[in-house]
C-alpha cells in the first residue's frame, strides 16, 4: 500500500473516518526496576482514551483526551494514597495527534493486521531539578513507547469508516512526578492491552462513574484542537504551581 493507503487503513483501525467519538479501554500493570533490585508490580493500570478525527489536508487530525488510574496491584482498586503520598492520576486533556501519510509499520499476522509504533522521546523535562529535586530524575525526559493496533484483514478489506481494533502499549519511562524518588536509579515499565469499544457506555462501571465525579468532560472528545498536550509531567507541574509553597501537590 502506498503511504496515503496506509495511513487510511491505520486511522479506521485507531479511530473512525466518519469523525465520530472512538473509545479505546486498556488495563494492565506498572513495574518498578532499579539497578541490583528485582522488578515489583508497583501498580496495576487502567485508562481510556476518548477521539475523533478531522480531515487534515493529506492527513487528520485526531483530537483526543485520555484518563488512566493507579491501582492497588492486588484489589484492582483505584489508589489515592501510595506509601503515604497522594496519587496524582493521569488527566491528559488534550491529548492530540497530527497525521500525514508516511509508511507506518505492518505486519500480516494471519487474519490479523498489526500496525506498530516505536516512539522514543527526548525532550527538556518539564521538571527541572533544580526546581522540583524531589520528584524530578533528570533535566532531560526520556521515555520509550510502544504500541501496537490489530485489525481483522477481512474488516479493512471493506470500505467502512471504523474497524474493530485491540492494541496492547508498553513503555518505559522514569519515576512518576509523585513518587517523589528524585535522582534515584530505576523507573517503571507500563504493559497494558485494550481494545476499542462501541460506545462509552461499555467502559467499566467503576471507571464511569469515577470520572463523571471529577472530570466529566473526559466522558468525550475535545471540540477543536489545541496544544501543547498534556502529560503526567506538565500536570503536575500545573499542580504544584497551583499549591505553591504551603501544600503537597494533590489530584484534582
Amino acid at each position: 500500500m502506498t503511504p496515503a493507503e496506509l495511513l487510511r487503513a491505520f486511522a479506521r483501525t485507531r479511530a473512525s473516518l466518519d469523525g465520530s467519538e472512538v473509545t479505546f479501554h486498556w488495563t494492565g500493570d506498572v513495574h518498578s526496576w532499579e539497578p541490583g533490585e528485582p522488578y515489583r508490580r508497583v501498580f496495576g493500570f487502567e485508562g481510556v482514551n476518548v477521539a475523533r478525527l478531522v480531515e487534515d489536508g493529506d492527513g487528520y487530525r485526531m483530537l483526543s483526551r485520555e484518563a488512566a488510574f493507579y491501582l492497588d496491584p492486588r484489589s484492582r482498586e483505584i489508589l489515592e494514597t501510595w506509601e503515604d503520598k497522594p496519587v496524582i492520576h493521569v488527566w491528559n486533556d488534550p491529548a492530540n495527534q497530527k497525521w500525514q501519510p508516511f509508511p507506518i509499520p505492518l505486519t500480516e499476522l494471519g487474519d490479523q493486521i498489526c500496525f506498530n509504533m516505536d516512539i522514543p522521546l527526548s525532550y527538556p523535562s518539564p521538571l527541572p531539578v533544580a526546581e522540583f529535586p524531589a520528584n524530578s530524575a533528570d533535566d532531560t525526559y526520556r521515555a520509550l513507547e510502544l504500541f501496537q493496533f490489530f485489525a481483522p484483514a477481512e474488516a479493512l478489506s471493506t470500505e467502512k469508516p471504523s474497524v474493530p481494533s485491540t492494541m496492547s502499549w508498553a513503555r518505559m519511562s522514569p519515576w512518576l512526578p509523585w513518587m517523589a524518588q528524585g535522582q534515584r536509579p530505576g523507573g517503571l515499565a507500563f504493559h497494558c492491552r485494550g481494545r476499542k469499544l462501541a460506545s462509552w457506555s461499555e467502559v467499566p462501571e467503576r471507571t464511569r462513574e469515577y470520572i463523571a465525579a471529577r472530570r466529566p468532560e473526559f466522558a468525550r472528545a475535545p471540540e477543536g484542537w489545541s496544544e501543547p498536550n498534556e502529560s503526567s509531567w506538565t500536570w503536575f507541574r500545573k499542580l504544584a504551581e497551583r499549591a505553591g509553597d504551603t501544600a503537597e501537590p494533590r489530584d484534582a
